[in-house]
């Protein structure tokens, strides 16, 4: 009797260990019958690139990448996605015939999740991203698809965000897009949807936020998640903002478009975030 191969998969990162993506592909796998082991590899700044190239030299079959080596992870190969390229920054590795492949699934799983999960209205909402670095090059372009009029970057270090919206400008011919330095943002009105793409979530730092980028219904969202309200989430709530939202629908939602893009069927997505929100303190 032949042994069955279980195809390995892998998330990798600095740091890692509040990852629960192997949790998620594990669920993804038992609903749509699969055999895979997906693990956690924690990934060293100076050697990602390695790192990766020996996951697959050793039979790995997919690698979700996670801060901070999304724009890394786009150069170990000249065979991507549209999103991917557009992005300047993929999230997503596979193997095939033709050796390793490039994805970006960060903005659909926003966007899925902002739409289909939360109830946002994306169509003519401005926006605001905090941060300038992989994660929030992988959802600008989705965001301008969804219907959104305007969108603003900020970040501390003012040179990045006009290198990424001039980048992004470029590639994905992306609209109405501008960049503002962190000092800037006293002077800026009110948003429909601010989003953290920051790691201040995994830092556990405060961003000390104005009122003034704030409207009575605008979303606060944070890329990030974890086991209680983030620092960005907690700010904009003591700024009295009500519609709150962690990134955990997002996780699972770009998850989603991982495991499809690896196996060619794509997985039921709300019973897992439920059960996963079920295991964590609620974002609102």
């Amino acid at each position: 009797m032949e042994t069955e191969l279980i195809a390995r998969y892998a998330v990798i990162g600095h740091p890692i260990t509040h990852s629960r993506s192997p949790e998620i592909h594990a669920a993804f796998a038992v609903s749509t019958g699969r055999n895979i082991r997906y693990e956690r590899i924690e990934g060293s700044l100076p050697g990602f690139e390695e790192e990766a190239l020996r996951f697959f030299e050793e039979g790995g079959s997919g690698l979700n990448v996670t801060l901070p080596f999304k724009e890394r992870a786009l150069a170990l190969t000249s065979r991507c996605t549209e999103r991917a390229l557009c992005a300047g920054a993929a999230n997503t590795l596979g193997f095939g015939p033709e050796g390793i492949w490039a994805d970006n699934t960060d903005g659909v799983g926003l966007v899925r999740d902002l739409v289909n999960n939360l109830g946002v209205e994306l169509q003519g909402a401005d926006v605001l991203i905090l941060g300038a670095g992989g994660a929030a090059r992988g959802v600008i372009q989705p965001l301008f698809e969804a219907g959104a009029s305007a969108l603003w970057v900020v970040n501390r270090t003012r040179a990045r965000a006009e290198r990424l919206v001039a980048e992004l400008g470029v590639v994905c011919a992306a609209k109405s897009m501008q960049s503002v330095s962190w000092s800037d943002l006293s002077t800026l009105q009110g948003f429909n949807l601010i989003l953290n793409a920051t790691s201040s979530s995994v830092n556990g730092e405060w961003l000390g936020l104005p009122d003034n980028i704030f409207l009575k219904d605008s979303w606060a969202y944070d890329l990030g998640y974890g086991q209680s309200l983030t620092p960005f989430l907690q700010n904009a709530q003591q700024l009295g903002v009500t519609r709150l939202s962690d990134g955990l629908g997002m996780l699972v939602e770009q998850a989603a478009e991982s495991f499809q893009a690896w196996h060619g069927v794509r997985p039921e997505t709300r019973g897992v975030i439920g059960g996963l929100r079920s295991r964590i303190t609620p974002p609102v």
